[in-house]
């Protein structure tokens, strides 16, 4: 009799919970939140159906419940606000979205203003969204217009906190973010300049060092022709960064930075090609109708 009462009991509230929110009345729907509480707290351990929608009523709810709040101070510039009132939020909800996107754009925003404190936390931030993105766990893409954008620039704010200490990391999340269809960096020089740096100093060098250690002075083998394609691959990759990044400076104020771009690259090219640098020319004036390889 006692399991009989506990039936009525969860549907009755749950037949309440669902009149509150599907009542036209403003004053009678904002009654459905307080219910949908109680009714977690009863019976939230269940793995009932009507208790899976709750829950994800209830999430969804005190989502949008806070994003005015992260947004309003994303937009005053009060990044660390922004940061204090998303961390919790993020903790208890894992999956929110917006809150990990918008922190993230807070600590980039933060740290392209010179201030660093933030970084290390924006990079995880931006993983766990990344991670949201490639999981197909996101249904909206706000804060960002489209699922695009969002993953282009999560991949490139997180490019950009970790490019000094992880270039290997960074390298793959440049790669990522330049390679979405109408990205917003894919005009920029030194989105392409710092990815070019990324494969270098985070996957080429250390494979070259390796391939060095492993096969200088030895016959050739099948690890070692596999191990030079790799190599070869990623010089590939290389200078095709290098050289984007040298053929969209072409204004007056990058002929310093030109410079040194265009000196990297010759370096870089003619390791690869015998000590000449024929064809570079050539190259460069022709990259960027190319796909990134």
């Amino acid at each position: 009799m006692t399991g009989a009462y506990i039936d009525n009991d969860r549907e009755s509230l749950y037949a309440k919970f669902n009149d509150y929110k599907r009542n036209p009345n403003p004053e009678q729907q904002r009654f459905a939140y307080p219910t949908a509480k109680e009714f977690l707290r009863l019976w939230g351990g269940e793995n009932r159906p009507e208790v899976r929608e709750v829950r994800a009523w209830v999430i969804e709810y005190e989502r949008q419940m806070h994003q005015n709040g992260l947004f309003a101070t994303y937009n005053a510039k009060d990044y660390a606000k922004t940061f204090t009132l998303g961390r919790p939020m993020v903790k208890g909800d894992p999956e929110y979205f917006f809150a990990l996107a918008i922190m993230t754009e807070a600590g980039y925003d933060n740290s392209m203003a010179g201030s660093k404190n933030l970084d290390t936390e924006t990079a995880e931030y931006a993983r766990q969204a990344i991670a949201l993105l490639d999981a197909g766990k996101v249904t909206k893409p706000d804060p960002f217009k489209s699922m695009d954008i969002a993953r282009s620039f999560l991949n490139f704010a997180l490019a950009t906190m970790v490019k000094d200490e992880a270039p290997a990391e960074a390298a793959v999340a440049y790669a990522k973010a330049l390679k979405v269809p109408d990205n917003p960096y894919g005009k920029d020089p030194i989105a392409y300049h710092r990815m070019g740096i990324a494969i270098y100093k985070g996957q080429l060098a250390p494979l070259s060092n390796e391939y060095n250690e492993k096969f200088g002075g030895k016959q050739s083998s099948a690890e070692q022709t596999a191990m030079m394609y790799k190599l070869m691959k990623l010089a590939d990759q290389a200078v095709d960064a290098y050289a984007r990044a040298v053929a969209l400076m072409d204004k007056p104020e990058h002929k310093n930075a030109r410079a040194q771009a265009l000196a990297q690259l010759t370096t870089l090219y003619k390791a690869f090609h015998n000590g000449s640098d024929e064809g570079l020319n050539d190259l460069i004036a022709g990259v960027l109708a190319k796909p990134m390889p």
